[in-house]
């Protein structure tokens, strides 16, 4: 039996609640010993069976996932799954995700109590796991290195976009102006004041041309705020799946310049649309993206710029990565992730647990 810790499910939603979602949709339906553990309140059962929902403790948000949930856990004598970047720090057995160490890579993105949370937190759950779950082999090297944790520790089980084809099955409604679009949270390290700045010089000669952007930021993050008196730059917020899709049908060419990212969904979604791709060489976005998206260097306001002009002008190179994504997209199921997490619970059930020798707490 498993307790899947679904906090998530009273949060926001952003890449690691996204994957925390569909993973656990698939293992609904594939697995029939699955209980998700929620804290009292407000909860969005995403289209999850509610039956399987169960509503444990007194708490709320971290002291819920310290305390409560752990101690149900407990008494219940049951595996416990995690599938964001947080979990109890001291209980055993449990199988637990880091999706990335943006926080430490790009401090300067996150607020101060966030970066000294996660320094308490992350390396207490990455010692009293089981196993570990990323998203990538980059990420896989990355934690693996920083807290000195062999790399076999972690599987990788990739992120997907297969969600978003289901609400835009028809293109978008014709804009009155070309676009492209940006999906990014305003945060340092997503390199969103580049881009505008890479777009005013395409903007020279592209007069016609707009750049929307969707997102908005949480409070884990470092506020940032950017003033533009260009017209033809929108800033559009939140907006549902269904719109983001049809946003990306829409668009002659998505752009993120992103300075780290574990995985990155939406270059991925983009493509599952049939939008081409401008992606930052950097991170974990070659091994997602392979030969799929046109690569810039994301320090290099021109290098963007010029980026945005090759797609905006030439209808072959629009046409390649748009045949090249869809291709690439392809290789990324909730599913099949979703039976990697199956088989991780498959291989640990029933083991009694041992501390991770060489976990370095800090």
């Amino acid at each position: 039996m498993t307790i899947v810790n679904a906090r998530f499910l009273t949060q926001g939603t952003t890449g690691i609640q996204r994957f925390a979602t569909e993973i656990t949709r698939e293992l609904l339906g594939i697995r029939d010993d699955i209980t998700l553990a929620v804290p009292a309140g407000d909860v969005d059962d995403a289209g999850l069976d509610p039956s399987r929902i169960q509503t444990v403790g007194r708490f709320t948000g971290h002291a819920w996932e310290q305390i409560d949930l752990p101690r149900f856990a407990r008494r219940r004598g049951e595996m416990l799954l995690n599938l964001t970047s947080t979990g109890p720090m001291w209980h055993r057995p449990q199988i637990s995700t880091l999706h990335d160490i943006t926080w430490i890579r790009h401090p300067d993105s996150f607020s101060r109590r966030f970066r000294a949370l996660y320094s308490v937190v992350i390396p207490r759950v990455v010692a009293h796991s089981e196993r570990m779950i990323t998203v990538s082999e980059f990420s896989r090297g990355e934690i693996s290195r920083r807290f000195g944790v062999p790399a076999d520790h972690f599987a990788v089980v990739p992120n997907s976009a297969q969600n978003i084809l289901a609400l835009a099955p028809m293109p978008s409604t014709p804009s009155s102006r070309p676009y492209l679009l940006a999906v990014s949270s305003p945060n340092r390290h997503k390199n969103v004041a580049r881009m505008l700045d890479a777009f005013a010089v395409f903007a020279r000669t592209h007069p016609e041309v707009e750049l929307r952007v969707v997102g908005s930021q949480t409070n884990s993050f470092a506020r940032q705020q950017f003033d533009t008196a260009d017209a033809r730059v929108r800033f559009l917020g939140r907006v549902d799946d269904a719109e983001l899709a049809g946003l990306y049908r829409g668009a002659l060419a998505f752009v993120f310049p992103s300075l780290y990212e574990g995985f990155g969904i939406p270059p991925i979604e983009a493509q599952m649309c049939g939008c081409p791709v401008i992606a930052a060489r950097a991170a974990s976005l070659p091994e997602v993206l392979g030969d799929s998206a046109l690569y810039v260097d994301p320090l290099d306001v021109d290098d963007i710029a010029a980026a945005m002009s090759r797609v905006a002008d030439d209808d072959g190179i629009r046409a390649r990565l748009i045949s090249a994504g869809e291709l690439n997209a392809r290789r990324f199921s909730w599913r099949e992730s979703a039976q990697k997490v199956s088989d991780l619970l498959d291989e640990h059930s029933g083991i009694r647990p041992t501390r991770l020798r060489g976990a370095a707490l800090r």
